[in-house]
């Protein structure tokens, strides 16, 4: 039996990488899931995948640098469809050549990406909030980053936005949880999208993974799991996580890696 059939879904930023991933495998388990993007064209080659592996899935424009597509998208999906359940804030970005240390980053850019970054969950959930009360409840899912609870040397803006996130996950989850309305966070590690495959040099990937107890470069889908999970009635008891998908980075003592000779 489909875990999510007769749900509807909104996934952000869904053409490629973790979003994609996300927005397969909700529409595997039977939700009618909407591709939020900017380009039509991309998104309905991902539709035409995704249909042919027996889900429905549609597009509903989603640009971030138009702020009122953020509410638009969710006003036009439950619109269509009488009801949203499902909303999975995938969106996120910063720029690496201005997101840096402190002092040598971009005080401009800080405050843009820390705006954007934070934006594209309060605004999405601000408007899909009063649809799952209508439907008697909903699941919100947000894409953090390990780096929200881990220092940087670098990408200040991105990780501040994502401990953001983290807190503003919480308080959802807090003040809506008697309306049925659920609100987790899943923090991806180093994940192998196309985009951050391409932008990582061999060395660096080796020196990343000995942090990395699981010893591998994470998959789109070992994240859309978990966004499953909290999609669906699995986690039909749990709302507030700052869930890390990380293979374990970070959780032992900072000289692991040197043990490991």
């Amino acid at each position: 039996m489909n875990k999510l059939a007769g749900k509807v879904a909104i996934v952000t930023a869904s053409t490629k990488g973790i979003g994609l991933a996300s927005a397969t495998i909700l529409a595997k388990e039977g939700a009618i899931v909407y591709l939020a993007a900017r380009s039509e064209e991309l998104a309905r080659e991902a539709i035409e995948t995704i249909k042919e592996e027996g889900g429905i899935a549609k597009f509903v424009y989603f640009n971030a640098r138009e702020e009122g597509t953020y509410t638009s998208m969710v006003d036009q999906v439950a619109e269509a469809e009488g009801r949203l359940d499902i909303l999975v804030n995938n969106y996120g970005a910063t720029d690496v050549k201005k997101d840096k240390n402190l002092t040598q980053g971009d005080t401009e850019e800080f405050f843009k990406i820390l705006k954007d970054n934070v934006q594209s969950v309060y605004l999405p959930s601000k408007a899909a909030i009063p649809y799952m009360e209508k439907s008697g409840g909903g699941s919100i899912v947000n894409i953090s980053t390990i780096g929200s609870v881990v220092p940087d040397i670098s990408r200040t803006a991105y990780c501040v936005s994502k401990a953001a996130i983290n807190s503003l996950t919480q308080n959802i989850a807090l003040q809506y949880a008697r309306q049925n309305i659920r609100c987790n966070a899943v923090l991806p590690g180093l994940i192998g999208t196309k985009a951050a495959l391409e932008n990582m040099s061999d060395a660096f990937r080796e020196s990343f993974l000995r942090h990395v107890p699981l010893n591998r470069v994470g998959k789109p889908e070992d994240i859309a799991k978990a966004v499953l999970y909290y999609a669906s009635e699995d986690s039909s008891f749990v709302t507030g996580m700052i869930h890390e998908v990380a293979g374990g980075f970070a959780l032992g003592t900072p000289q692991y890696a040197e043990y490991l000779g």
